[in-house]
């Protein structure tokens, strides 16, 4: 089986909207640390210059949210309600494991300008695959965003899913859909561009506010997706277990299934 790794880094060197810092406490400090808290805590004195080095563990602090890196919004992201059950949203660490370990598809958006794409190319693409979805089946939106990783332009120039492309793959039973763009929708600024020049709100977010009446999850900042075949691999990406939180990290790889390679030893038939 070969493993491709999807996941962007979280990465305190690069661009990002919201704060993320990264301090590190080296493993020197890290004894030194140790030993002022068993002094303070539990009174037991220690000297850290008898450890190898006087080192003992590096400890990361990270400040970041939960929409840093690659990630997986749960249906409590999309909104306090939930037309679809009662009670409020399920939070990310309440979801099925199921749904996020399945075969996955890959369709590719590469060509597609900034903006939203709409249910006729995304059912454009589902027919080149050869086959229909299977219920629960991954679907992951190849757009190229990922070259813009780290830079302004990674949060502004890229392509997502109108209202009707995203209620398409959520009819075919898709749980989870999967971008290798900052979000599922389309660019904040196209978004309100079109909101302007028309007064139509539906335009704004739809393809999150579609979770506030279907139970689904995305998967935002993908990479990689360029060295996937569009179909017969599995997807695995369990977020974070993190209680009560509308998002969690994920670290998604790809799994693909390697054919057994013939034995040289054996022979050729007469």
């Amino acid at each position: 089986m070969r493993m491709i790794d999807l996941s962007s880094p979280v990465d305190a060197q690069g661009w990002e909207p919201e704060t993320l810092s990264h301090e590190v406490i080296t493993p020197a400090e890290g004894a030194r640390h140790m030993a002022e808290e068993m002094s303070k805590h539990f009174g037991v004195e220690f000297d850290p210059e008898v450890l190898d080095d006087g080192e003992l563990l590096s400890i990361d602090t990270l400040t970041l949210t939960t929409h840093t890196g690659t990630h997986i919004d749960a249906p409590a992201h999309y909104g306090t309600r939930a037309s679809y059950r009662e009670g409020p949203p399920r939070t990310i660490d309440e979801l099925p494991l199921e749904w996020f370990h399945r075969p996955a598809v890959v369709l590719d958006l590469t060509d597609a300008e900034p903006g939203a794409v709409g249910a006729d190319r995304i059912r454009s693409e589902l027919d080149q695959l050869g086959r229909e979805l299977n219920p629960l089946d991954i679907v992951l939106l190849h757009t190229g965003a990922d070259q813009h990783a780290g830079t302004e332009k990674f949060f502004t120039h890229f392509t997502g899913l109108d209202g009707p492309a995203t209620h398409l793959l959520l009819d075919l039973g898709v749980k989870v859909i999967g971008t290798d763009a900052f979000s599922l929708d389309a660019p904040f600024g196209d978004m309100l561009a079109r909101y302007r020049d028309t007064g139509d709100r539906s335009v704004l977010w739809p393809a999150h506010f579609a979770g506030r009446d279907r139970e689904f999850c995305q998967i935002e900042r993908l990479a990689h997706l360029d060295r996937l075949p569009r179909d017969g691999f599995t997807l695995s990406c369990f977020p974070v277990k993190i209680a009560g939180a509308g998002a969690g990290w994920t670290r998604a790889v790809a799994l693909i299934d390697e054919p057994d390679e013939p034995d040289a030893r054996e022979e050729s038939p007469a």
